[in-house]
């Protein structure tokens, strides 16, 4: 079964090189979709900070100007006129807005003033609730202007949405790479079983699979040892013909640089044997000249 063993490994590299393609393109995919899409969404949540701030300080006519993006996961928040609020209503409109785009809970935010360009207030909000510090509670900051900076600290983290989506994406992707293993399988299969059919010779009722090393009649298999099988195939392609000794012992043995005695006729019993099911094929022995495969085809 050397060329299915082969046919085998090709089909395990094909595989592996599938899978590590389709893995690679799920990375490559939701990376960028992720990085693509964070920065929209930390505008678009920082534009809905600034409307409820203004809001909250009473003003429904002034612009909240647009949001700029820093270096460093970095945003800026700016407004065209003056105003006040308490550092527990930006705490909460900041995490209501955030968790509205499915954005990540670690950032920090500091409130800075215009003109002396110094931070006025300040807080880290983490995933994890010991590492979060909100100070100055209750501490309203007075009419002012300010510049409003939010700065992510991890890796844009997709939301649950994006995340169901990149699951569904990857079963559908690996759904196709079985398929396309199923039915590459099947056409190996189909050409390793027509490959496995042409390469037998026919010996009376026996299937002589020399690439294989065995003889078949009807569903039993027949192994044959390497010298065995090499015998047959010389009177396979002489059938009825007498083959002297010697050119046997030189195309099986000699050529090999081995030379024997008695072991082409020890060889040539086992032949024998293993061929005795159908009494229209004999291996008889011409003496004092060599060997011949008989086969009689008028019972078949």
């Amino acid at each position: 079964m050397f060329f299915a063993k082969i046919m085998g490994r090709i089909r395990i590299y094909i595989y592996i090189g599938l899978a590590i393609l389709v893995l690679s393109l799920w990375k490559v995919f939701t990376t960028t979709t992720n990085e693509e899409g964070f920065s929209e969404r930390v505008k678009i949540s920082l534009r809905e900070v600034g409307n409820q701030l203004l809001l909250a300080d009473q003003d429904s006519t002034s612009v909240v100007l647009p949001v700029k993006e820093l270096s460093g996961r970095k945003f800026e928040l700016s407004f065209e006129t003056k105003l006040s609020f308490l550092p527990d209503s930006l705490v909460a409109i900041v995490d209501r807005s955030l968790k509205k785009t499915s954005l990540q809970e670690d950032y920090r935010v500091e409130v800075i003033e215009c003109t002396a360009e110094e931070v006025a207030y300040s807080y880290q909000m983490t995933a994890n609730v010991e590492s979060t510090i909100i100070p100055c509670r209750g501490r309203t900051l007075p009419h002012n202007c300010y510049i409003i900076q939010v700065g992510f600290t991890s890796k844009a983290s997709a939301s649950a949405s994006n995340r169901k989506n990149q699951v569904l994406w990857l079963i559908l992707l690996l759904g196709v790479i079985l398929l396309l293993a199923f039915l590459l399988n099947k056409r190996n299969q189909k050409e390793v079983s027509e490959k496995e059919d042409a390469a037998y010779a026919t010996i009376g009722r026996y299937k002589f699979y020399q690439e294989q090393n065995k003889l078949v009649k009807e569903a039993e298999e027949i192994s044959l040892s390497k010298k065995e099988c090499e015998l047959l195939a010389i009177f396979v392609e002489r059938p009825n013909e007498v083959i002297q000794r010697d050119e046997l012992t030189k195309k099986v043995w000699e050529d090999n640089g081995v030379i024997v005695g008695r072991s082409l006729d020890t060889y040539i019993s086992k032949l024998r044997k293993k061929l005795k099911e159908d009494t229209a094929i004999k291996i008889t022995n011409v003496h004092g000249v060599g060997y011949k495969l008989e086969i009689n085809t008028e019972t078949f």
